[in-house]
């Protein structure tokens, strides 16, 4: 008798338990990034949380043989993305830092709508009436969150915006050069200029950083670096319509660390606004899963539109190498 559907029940099981701890443990980093913002600048702790990721990431990517050089292919596509990374780095964490949790995430969720929609200019991709009407009632759904005009828009919401759409325009590039670009360069540059415009920023801005707090702002480096690897081991061992669709669990983090540690809850509107982009998001992710909807699936070949490094490209299966 062949086992091979109870263990691909059982490595879809273990894919979806990586994906839901992985995207916990970045509400978890979110909520640190929040509290920490309250004493000192983003940039700051942008600065501490890229350092202390930035020589794990080394580390664990040095040690992979399969990687002969970090010569990238497309130098100034590269750098594009590594601004962005930046752009939305900083515009994320300072949201997280002016804004409630949950109304975060919901601008944040409509990356995956945004990234479908910039895949038909920037791409060529083909995006079929269903999915444009997805996309449409997601923004629809941001604008229920935002409310222009009934409430004045913050700082917070633009920088929430800034953040969603630079990370999608980073997926894009990613989608562009992902199969010519090693995966450690895609990674490493990035984080790398980053950690080099956060030093150059810092001594404007430098605020004397407690013992405690220093070990926050590590924590959050190395915090983004386990959920990386959880989301890897996910994706490694699920398909990714499966996994996609486990990002928007993150609501639920950020709904309880909210309420548990800054008094927060969000209001009847962002509640219906975030049901509006995540179901959208969901059918975005239904509709590319299936054959023949189209020639490409801008979305799930960019499965974690995350800021922090930006999106990491879908990991290989087992035996490949870049």
């Amino acid at each position: 008798m062949s086992t091979e559907p109870t263990e691909n029940k059982t490595s879809t099981l273990g894919g979806l338990g990586f994906a839901v701890l992985g995207f916990g443990l970045f509400a978890t980093h979110d909520a640190i990034i929040k509290a920490l913002g309250e004493t000192y600048p983003v940039f700051q702790i942008i600065f501490f949380a890229m350092l202390f990721a930035f020589v794990p990431m080394s580390m664990i990517i040095l040690a992979d043989r399969a990687v002969d050089n970090f010569r990238p292919h497309h130098p100034w596509l590269i750098l594009m993305r590594s601004v962005l990374t930046i752009i939305a780095m900083s515009s994320a964490f300072y949201a997280f830092v002016n804004l409630p949790l949950t109304e975060v995430y919901a601008l944040l969720f409509a990356a995956p709508l945004l990234i479908t929609a910039f895949s038909v200019p920037l791409l060529g991709e083909v995006v079929r009436a269903r999915r444009w009407a997805a996309v449409g009632i997601g923004l629809i759904g941001v604008l229920i969150v935002l409310r222009p005009g009934f409430t004045a828009l913050s700082p917070g919401h633009f920088a929430a915006l800034a953040a969603a759409v630079a990370a999608a325009l980073a997926a894009i590039v990613v989608r562009k050069i992902g199969s010519e670009e090693r995966s450690a360069v895609l990674i490493l540059y990035p984080m790398l200029v980053s950690l080099i415009a956060m030093a150059m920023m810092l001594p404007a801005v430098y605020v004397p950083v407690d013992l405690q707090d220093l070990g926050l702002m590590a924590a959050i480096g190395l915090i983004s670096v386990l959920a990386q690897l959880c989301i890897i081991a996910a994706y490694r061992s699920a398909p990714a319509a499966v996994i996609a669709p486990t990002q928007y669990s993150q609501i639920l983090w950020a709904s309880a660390y909210g309420a548990i540690f800054f008094m927060e809850r969000p209001d009847t509107y962002v509640a219906i606004g975030s049901a509006v982009i995540i179901l959208s998001g969901l059918f975005v992710v239904w509709r590319e899963s299936r054959e023949n909807v189209s020639a490409k699936s801008p979305v799930l070949r960019n499965p974690n539109p995350r800021f922090d490094t930006g999106p990491s490209p879908r990991p290989k299966p087992k035996g490949e190498t870049d």
